[in-house]
């Protein structure tokens, strides 16, 4: 079990809730989403966040990434010489997934000989996830992961997260609100360092609901959140 309890900083106050397995965490620019993330995973030191008893910032090494990974919206890389096969063999901890496996699983095995420091910002995004499959902790948070991504890779992104093959406990961080609802994981709803709302998907995607939060911004058509232009 993952658990939070009674975090406040500059950004987010008095934040306290625990999960066991998927969480999608929703929220304006600037609510504080990241800053969550960097406190469960450990980043920003706490007294006040626990996984299966251990607190993050405490542990170190092989116990820590068995735990909790925390992968970012953009790639970044210490050499700028280094290929996106080499990222990945450092990143390949604690599965038992060939990288070529997943590469191709991602529809990127043409990239595998690829400097990192020439990849699309979509590119980027894919191989950040392929290292997260790589890693395989108990709870990955994965922040924006559909950031920059066509459609078609959109799907392909959705379709591995629905997956129950890859990804243990999946955090996930995001502003599209049509794949919070398609994945139908329970909704932490964040407004001005606050939790507004912590519960099941279909409730908080209820008509009301989208109004409450969103007001005329976003609509539901056909089963689909759309951005309501």
């Amino acid at each position: 079990m993952l658990e939070i309890k009674n975090y406040s900083n500059f950004i987010l106050k008095d934040i306290s809730f625990s999960l066991e397995s998927n969480l999608i965490i929703l929220g304006n620019n600037g609510a504080g989403k990241t800053t969550i993330a960097k406190v469960l995973s450990g980043i920003i030191a706490s007294d006040c966040v626990t996984i299966d008893g251990l607190k993050p910032s405490d542990i170190h090494g092989d116990e820590k990434t068995k735990l909790i990974n925390y992968i970012p919206s953009y790639l970044e890389i210490f050499d700028e010489y280094l290929t996106v096969f080499e990222f990945l063999e450092l990143s390949n901890l604690h599965s038992d997934f060939p990288i070529d496996t997943v590469l191709e699983n991602l529809n990127i095995g043409y990239l595998k000989n690829n400097s990192c420091k020439h990849l699309s910002s979509g590119e980027s995004q894919l191989v950040l996830l392929a290292s997260a499959i790589l890693h395989n902790a108990k709870f990955t948070i994965l922040d924006e992961p559909t950031s920059n991504l066509d459609p078609k890779r959109v799907k392909t992104i959705f379709n591995l997260l629905k997956s129950t093959e890859y990804l243990n406990n999946k955090i996930i961080i995001t502003h599209n609100l049509n794949l919070a609802y398609q994945l139908g994981y329970d909704i932490l709803f964040i407004e001005n360092g606050k939790i507004k709302y912590h519960g099941k998907n279909e409730e908080f995607f209820s008509t009301s609901n989208l109004q409450n939060f969103f007001e005329d911004s976003v609509k539901k058509v056909d089963n689909n959140i759309l951005v309501n232009l």
